[in-house]
């Protein structure tokens, strides 16, 4: 095993379980000191605890401004500072822009892209200091509008530009900015979306590829890693969603209209359907709540 982030201090939100908890292991093989903050005090003390002294845990919600700045500054006392920082935690809700409540769209917004914006924030002392690196968890659904998928995606995409203004405005500080764009990862929230909407599955392997490939959180935690040594400005998961980023003028062009309508004809009927007979629109995980479930990014 590599020791690259021998020394370093990380923050990771989300952490207990998903890419997080996957993320923060790794890191802690490689050398970091490691804090994580998330919503499951159980599972985040036995994550810690697996990793020994190196490590730390702190409860807090992203939507909780005073809670996680409290967590972010206790994480910095305990290590002594922080140099990286991986903004992680979100969440997914089921249904159409026409379905959906207003409650669980505002929801997603709060924690997948105001969550960012706090972590960020009160991450951004820390990181002057040590001229840090911040990576944040956006999407392939950055770019790319899929049929039921409002909310998260607007929320995405939202979270993409907030990263690169980020950028912008700490890069005089000495400090970098990253994002992530994972494609479908196997964690709670492709699992549970599969378990709880028997179209979704179907809709995903209708994609053209990346956007019908399932990736291990492993793989998509390495490359985070990675990406934390070598603070790289962007990381795709798998590689091949680069071309997404690339063609995202094309994907949203009148030449594929026709096919992205009659993909979501095809899609929508069922879809709604389906979450019209499950009665919510909020997807639950272990050990959560409908309103205070904690997912993490696909």
């Amino acid at each position: 095993m590599k020791r690259d982030l021998l020394g370093r201090r990380l923050v990771v939100t989300g952490a207990a379980r998903g890419i997080g908890e996957k993320v923060a292991r790794l890191a802690a093989a490689r050398g970091a000191r490691v804090t994580l903050i998330g919503l499951e005090p159980d599972r985040l003390r036995n994550v810690a605890d697996d990793l020994g002294p190196a490590a730390s845990w702190r409860e807090a919600d992203v939507r909780d401004g005073t809670a996680l700045r409290s967590a972010i500054d206790e994480a910095a006392e305990i290590m002594g500072g922080i140099d990286l920082v991986v903004a992680n935690a979100g969440v997914v809700a089921y249904g159409t822009v026409r379905q959906t409540d207003e409650a669980s769209f505002e929801r997603v917004l709060d924690i997948n892209l105001n969550g960012v914006f706090r972590t960020l924030k009160y991450a951004t002392p820390h990181l002057e200091r040590s001229r840090g690196h911040a990576l944040v968890v956006a999407s392939a659904l950055s770019f790319m509008p899929l049929a039921s998928m409002a909310s998260y995606g607007a929320s995405k995409a939202a979270t993409e530009l907030l990263a690169l203004t980020y950028r912008q405005e700490v890069a005089h500080l000495g400090v970098t900015v990253g994002l992530v764009h994972p494609s479908w990862i196997e964690t709670d929230l492709v699992r549970g979306a599969e378990v709880d909407l028997p179209s979704f599955q179907g809709l995903r392997r209708r994609l053209p590829y990346p956007g019908n490939a399932t990736t291990s959180p492993e793989r998509a935690a390495a490359a985070i890693v990675d990406g934390l040594v070598r603070r790289r400005s962007r990381v795709y998961v798998p590689r091949a969603v680069v071309v997404t980023n690339w063609a995202k003028a094309a994907l949203n062009s009148p030449l594929v209209w026709p096919w992205a309508r009659r993909f979501a004809a095809r899609a929508v009927p069922s879809l709604e359907r389906e979450v019209a007979a499950l009665g919510r629109h909020d997807q639950l995980t272990p050990g959560s709540s409908a309103h205070d479930a904690e997912t993490r990014s696909p």
